[in-house]
């Protein structure tokens, strides 16, 4: 976990030192969960560039033990919201891994709309409680076959919370307020905080208008990108 307020200070300082503008707590959060997000689909990308050197493996992906400290906070098992046949995904979900039946652990297979089709028409491969499946349709809606008999629950990966840097105004000035439920700090990993600081400066250059900004935080990631390829 990274502290809001931490991040947000080191971006005024170093728009200060720069002398390349004022960024303010307004557009600090709207910028803050964009680079937040950034980074996290970030360590999706990573994990491809990794699949030469696994040292673990899980069924979101093959990952090194970094990628994997780095996701661990935000992989989920929770039950599935089912009606009928028809289950309905969490809307903070990010990546799905598995559903499968809580009694038993007995996984439910994906498959395709085609798929299910010819495994219907087998006495031997049709789905069953012994061999569950589901086909995904609508983004956030699965089907289930069979119609389940007991609980199903599901493993995924959630999105980072909504990050904000909550203040009082006081004299005219904006002063942190650290309450949980006005502020939130960003949930990525904490090696990620010099990268998420330069970040959400180079898009206060592109969104806010603060080209100077902008173009240092740009010098700054490639500089840290190279330093980290040595």
């Amino acid at each position: 976990m990274i502290l809001v307020d931490t991040v947000y200070q080191r971006v005024l300082a170093l728009a200060n030192k720069e002398q390349r503008g004022y960024v303010t707590p307004q557009e600090f959060n709207l910028l803050a969960n964009q680079a937040q997000m950034e980074i996290f689909e970030q360590y999706f990308y990573d994990q491809k560039s990794e699949d030469q050197n696994l040292k673990n493996s899980t069924e979101f992906s093959n990952v090194d033990e970094m990628l994997d400290e780095k996701l661990s906070i935000f992989k989920t098992t929770q039950a599935l919201t089912v009606a009928g046949s028809i289950g309905t995904l969490p809307n903070n979900m990010y990546r799905l891994g598995s559903l499968f039946y809580a009694s038993s652990l007995i996984e439910v297979e994906q498959v395709t709309e085609e798929e299910l089709m010819y495994l219907q028409q087998s006495p031997l491969a049709k789905p069953s409680v012994y061999c569950p499946a589901f086909v995904r349709s609508g983004g956030d809606v699965v089907t289930l076959y069979p119609t389940p008999l007991t609980a199903i629950n599901l493993n995924y990966i959630r999105m980072p919370l909504k990050v904000n840097w909550g203040y009082s105004v006081i004299n005219d000035k904006a002063l942190y307020n650290g309450t949980p439920g006005v502020s939130t700090d960003f949930e990525l990993h904490k090696s990620d905080e010099t990268e998420l600081v330069y970040k959400i400066l180079s898009l206060a250059g592109i969104v806010v208008v603060k080209p100077g900004l902008g173009t240092y935080a740009e010098q700054q990631i490639a500089a840290q990108k190279t330093q980290e390829k040595q």
